[in-house]
């Protein structure tokens, strides 16, 4: 019997322990809530960063990994040359323009200039990603080549030049110092420390300056989807597939840029 009412009263103690422990690891809880309730938002972080604003000491971009030699995306560089309807392949004059810049997404969809504190910290993280195999741009300027080159258009096809840049992906995060201290706090980060949803792009150059990347003939069967959409929005931005992804109606032939004469 004794061992019984002892057994019960050790479990008694047990409870009242728990109990006991209960408002102190609730208040531990509200802790950190109070904390982060005044602090600085990761929108609000990457806003301060892309407007300079005076509330902050500095802004800077922290790379955590990179990828070279991605292509960029898919652009139509020439008009579109129209061989409809006729049963014998042309030879028809071309003339484009291909360009890239330095290009940086924010994880809210707004870039930056290169005024600002971030702008120089994109500048220098660059530095650390040019090496003697790949010259990459740093500033936000437009490096570009003109070039005019005779090629084949397929009989009953519509011709164009496509073109997509060689870019190096570096992407981390933002880590922002106020000038005040918010919540006992002055470095904050967006979205995460240790986060890539910030991306910078930095397209690659050949060593004459003038950018690297892939340039194809492009060639689509006319009367079909891909070919009527193209004439009835030849001045328009439209989304083109990549090299190789346009289906049976298209055929892609890759010119080596050491043919291009840029003018």
């Amino acid at each position: 019997m004794s061992r019984t009412g002892r057994s019960g009263s050790h479990r008694s103690k047990k409870k009242r322990i728990t109990l006991a422990l209960a408002p102190v690891a609730a208040l531990g809880l509200a802790v950190p809530l109070m904390y982060s309730a005044g602090a600085a938002t990761p929108d609000e972080v990457a806003t301060d960063c892309r407007t300079d604003s005076d509330k902050l000491e500095n802004c800077e971009f922290v790379p955590v990994q990179n990828k070279a030699n991605s292509l960029g995306p898919n652009e139509r560089v020439t008009s579109v040359t129209d061989n409809c309807g006729v049963s014998t392949p042309a030879t028809k004059s071309f003339s484009g323009t291909a360009s890239v810049t330095r290009t940086i997404q924010l994880e809210n969809g707004f870039s930056v200039d290169g005024s600002t504190k971030l702008g120089n910290s994109f500048f220098e993280v660059g530095l650390q990603f040019s090496t003697s195999e790949i010259n990459i741009k740093r500033d936000d300027t437009t490096s570009s080549f003109s070039f005019t080159r005779s090629d084949t258009v397929k009989a009953d096809h519509i011709a164009f030049f496509m073109w997509s840049h060689k870019r190096t992906d570096v992407s981390g995060f933002l880590r922002a110092t106020y000038k005040e201290a918010q919540d006992g706090q002055k470095v904050f980060f967006s979205p995460s420390e240790g986060a890539t949803n910030v991306h910078v792009f930095y397209p690659q150059l050949l060593k004459s300056g003038t950018p690297d990347g892939r340039l194809w003939l492009r060639n689509v069967q006319c009367g079909t989807p891909q070919a009527d959409g193209i004439l009835k929005n030849q001045n328009s931005v439209r989304a083109e597939p990549g090299f190789g992804e346009g289906g049976a109606n298209v055929n892609d032939v890759e010119i080596p840029l050491s043919e291009i004469s840029p003018e």
